[in-house]
């Protein structure tokens, strides 16, 4: 019987744009914007403008989240809804009200906030004026949205990061086009990729000026996706080897050890795609490396040597070193297209005790998205989501073989706690504790709630 630490935090993980809605909010994100001009872009035409409507019913989702057995809430501040003018950060009255709102009512029900700052919500005219993440004027504008809100909610807030996922801006706005602007540009994504590391370490310098207390904690959330050869064959373990510079290194190895890996980059160097860079910059990123860490975890990365030489006359992208490679036999979650690998979360477990200095961490997201959850509703509306336990109960298993190694993890939240708005998937799959009936906004619990608040109040499963 698996048992965890007793100060181990059980919580949930969801964000600003994925729930909210867009009521009263004075500014679009680049997500409003893309489904303003491109609706059919988003599974079944369904936006953000509503999501599930956490802005109005905060108070009783909150209550909700309580008898799922949730300890700690990792959501997000959206830049669009706080501030007014973002060249002088100016606030939004009616935003900072609801932050205030939500952050005190979390506290009410005895439930941790851990602030994200920014999670996919760009705000868009900062992409059209000066293309978002490619600007280094927008890293000092959102260093500045950071410090208005430690300012305004460091007091009851202890627990910050700065990016979720940083890696799929990289993927999905620069590289594959699952994110608006779908741009395609290998050189362009490099930059990106180092411009918010950059933004990532100045935020960290300017919270430890406004919260310098010493059980307020600044972090990052990043998708850690363990590349594993397809085979022992010298090039797959090659391609390997790049994947996981490029795919966790070029933002774990910034955040914590202060650094880019040096063989990515001179491989990026001999490319002539390597990022502008300044000593000064460089040297920031050095001295302000994070507190703790935030891993989300869901799927391997299983990769094999390309089909072509990377010396091909082709465009710069990162996979010119390697293809992806779907294991036989594998174990999937068919409705997402993930494969379902618990044992990877061992490996990172390792990884972070033996080479990132044992850091405190713990699992920021980790869950099953199902589609057409109608099907298992039983004679009383509860979903029966014996599949999402499961998933749970492996991952958890994996988990603590790493924490009984001595991995410094401190906490498992799941994604997520409330069914939510996932995008340009929008509700295709469901990954929620609690069910979301879109058309009445009616929200009640499923089967894997009641697990889970067993699992919070005894830190142990059968």
């Amino acid at each position: 019987m698996p048992t965890f630490p007793t100060n181990f935090v059980w919580g949930a993980a969801t964000s600003g744009p994925q729930t909210e809605g867009n009521f009263q909010k004075p500014h679009q994100n680049v997500f409003d914007y893309w489904f303003a001009t491109e609706p059919m872009a988003f599974d079944s035409g369904v936006g953000p403008d509503v999501a599930s409507d956490f802005y109005h019913d905060y108070a009783s989702d909150l209550a909700l989240m309580a008898q799922a057995g949730i300890h700690g809430l990792r959501t997000s501040i959206q830049w669009t809804r706080l501030i007014d003018d973002f060249e002088t950060a100016s606030l939004n009255p009616v935003g900072v009200a609801y932050y205030n709102h939500v952050i005190d009512a979390m506290l009410a029900q005895g439930i941790e906030p851990y602030m994200n700052l920014h999670h996919f919500d760009l705000p868009v005219e900062l992409y059209q004026k000066y293309g978002g993440w490619e600007s280094k004027h927008v890293v000092e504008l959102f260093v500045k949205f950071a410090e208005q809100c430690f300012k305004l909610f460091g007091d009851r807030v202890k627990n910050w990061y700065t990016f979720n996922e940083p890696k799929v801006v990289v993927d999905g706005q620069y590289l594959y086009g699952w994110h608006y602007p779908q741009v395609i540009d290998g050189p362009k994504a490099v930059q990106v990729a180092y411009n918010m590391n950059l933004a990532s370490a100045k935020t960290i310098a300017a919270f430890r000026q406004c919260c310098p207390q010493d059980d307020h904690k600044i972090g990052i959330i990043l998708n850690l996706t363990p590349a594993y050869a397809a085979s022992d064959d010298p090039a797959d373990v090659a391609a390997a080897e790049f994947a996981e510079l490029w795919s966790n290194n070029l933002f774990l190895d910034p955040a914590v050890l202060g650094h880019f890996p040096a063989k990515l980059v001179e491989t990026l160097d001999r490319d002539g795609v390597l990022w502008e860079a300044t000593p000064d910059e460089l040297a920031l990123i050095q001295a302000n490396t994070v507190d703790c860490l935030g891993v989300n975890y869901y799927h391997p990365f299983r990769v094999q040597r390309p089909d072509i030489s990377p010396q091909s006359l082709q465009p710069w992208l990162p996979d010119i070193y390697f293809k992806e490679y779907d294991m036989p036999g594998r174990i999937m979650n068919v409705d997402r297209g993930w494969e379902i690998y618990p044992e990877a979360l061992t490996d990172i477990a390792k990884n972070i005790q033996e080479n990132y200095h044992n850091i405190p961490w713990f699992v920021s997201e980790n869950g099953m998205g199902v589609a057409n959850e109608e099907r298992f509703l039983d004679e009383q509306g509860v979903v029966q989501d014996d599949y999402r336990i499961d998933f749970m109960r492996h991952h958890l298993q994996a988990l603590a073989k790493g924490i009984a190694a001595g991995s410094n993890c401190q906490g498992y939240f799941v994604w997520t706690a409330i069914d939510c708005w996932s995008w340009n998937h929008a509700y295709h799959n469901r990954y929620g504790l609690i069910r979301d009936e879109l058309h009445t906004q009616t929200k009640t619990l499923k089967k894997s709630a009641a697990w889970f608040n067993q699992l919070s109040q005894t830190n142990q499963f059968d």
